[in-house]
């Protein structure tokens, strides 16, 4: 019998795998780099929230849950976000907040439907706009990475039906003003286009709080995360919050993909809500901030990142992101190109989620090409 090969669906044709986790795999095979492309935490998870996973599973709460999550996890995540003044009709527990956006994009995008995307842009949103015969629009924000309505209003068309903001964002940490987001969520209410909020950075935030869009339009599903906030990268727990006809819709399609969220992250969900990181956390990020744009300003044009824990310098002049990436690997420095999150091929992705010595180390080599 001879052996046949399967055939694989047109939809996967328009996607391209990560470039992050090229890099990633790339990791793997090298001695000791100096790694400044993982967009996760460097502490570890808190005791008390480990303890309450650890509790769950000692406790045989280790089956499926309600395909929406627990109600004690979406009764803490409403009230969480009630405190930040976000009230919302229904809340969805994920796998992940990647979980919840690949739900949202799946449940809202039409083929033909044009999404807008400011640019730089998170890997996910592209492609899995594209994988529903979506059109991603994108919204250029080069060169300061500010989100504006007035950079989002010439690209508006009949077809315009989601828009994605991604504050604090990933890769180039900026964070949108409270202005900026009022004047966006009045042009996307008079022409009817809905809001995907991916707040997943919301926890790190240096020079201020990090609004959200939610409090100026209920037409927004908010998505938001443990991965980030707690380092709970590996037990893949996030949300969905927003209107119910939306997150309904959302619940039907994880019943026939992730059924649920993992049962004893959400048990270590509500403790990590009861459990917010110290002020220090965020304080340390943010010297960690200064101590990598301090030591980059002078060799590169950089913006000096607000939120996340990301910076996107300028590649030098006659260099393209990849030569100049694939320079760094032959010092053994790994950062992501920046066209890996972007149309254009003209910066990088730092991630300063690293220990100190780790970051020094990266400044001296980055700066010497």
């Amino acid at each position: 019998m001879s052996e046949r090969v399967p055939r694989i669906a047109q939809r996967m044709s328009r996607i391209d795998a990560s470039g992050i986790r090229k890099v990633f795999d790339l990791a793997q095979h090298m001695e000791n780099p100096v790694n400044l492309s993982i967009g996760q935490p460097h502490f570890d998870i808190p005791e008390v929230v480990k303890e309450a996973g650890i509790q769950a599973a000692r406790e045989g709460f280790n089956s499926y849950t309600p395909t929406q999550g627990t109600p004690e996890l979406r009764d803490a995540i409403r009230e969480s976000l009630s405190a930040r003044g976000i009230d919302v009709e229904d809340v969805l527990v994920t796998s992940g907040c990647s979980g919840a956006l690949v739900l949202a994009i799946f449940s809202l995008v039409n083929p033909d439907d044009e999404v807008l995307i400011p640019d730089p842009y998170f890997v996910m949103y592209k492609h899995l706009v594209n994988i529903m015969g979506g059109k991603p629009v994108f919204v250029d924000t080069y060169p300061d990475f500010r989100l504006t309505a007035d950079r989002i209003r010439p690209h508006l068309t009949p077809r315009s039906k989601l828009l994605v903001i991604n504050s604090p964002c990933n890769p180039t940490g900026a964070v949108c003003s409270e202005g900026d987001l009022k004047e966006i969520a009045a042009l996307a209410g008079k022409h009817g286009i809905f809001i995907l909020a991916d707040e997943v950075y919301r926890s790190f935030s240096y020079d201020g709080p990090s609004p959200s869009i939610a409090t100026f339009t209920d037409d927004v599903l908010v998505c938001d995360g443990f991965s980030k906030s707690h380092a709970m990268t590996g037990w893949r727990i996030g949300f969905a919050a927003g209107p119910s006809h939306v997150v309904q819709e959302m619940a039907k399609l994880q019943q026939y993909s992730f059924v649920c969220a993992p049962s004893i992250s959400q048990k270590a969900a509500v403790a990590a809500l009861k459990n917010p990181q110290p002020a220090e956390r965020a304080a340390e990020y943010r010297r960690k901030r200064d101590l990598i744009y301090e030591g980059l300003k002078d060799r590169f044009e950089v913006v000096k990142p607000t939120g996340a824990f990301y910076i996107f310098p300028k590649v030098p002049e006659g260099l393209s992101d990849i030569e100049f990436v694939e320079r760094a690997i032959e010092q053994n420095v790994l950062i992501i190109p920046g066209s890996v999150f972007s149309e254009k091929g003209t910066h990088f992705r730092i991630s300063f989620a690293a220990p100190d010595d780790v970051i020094r180390k990266g400044i001296e080599v980055l700066t010497s090409l």
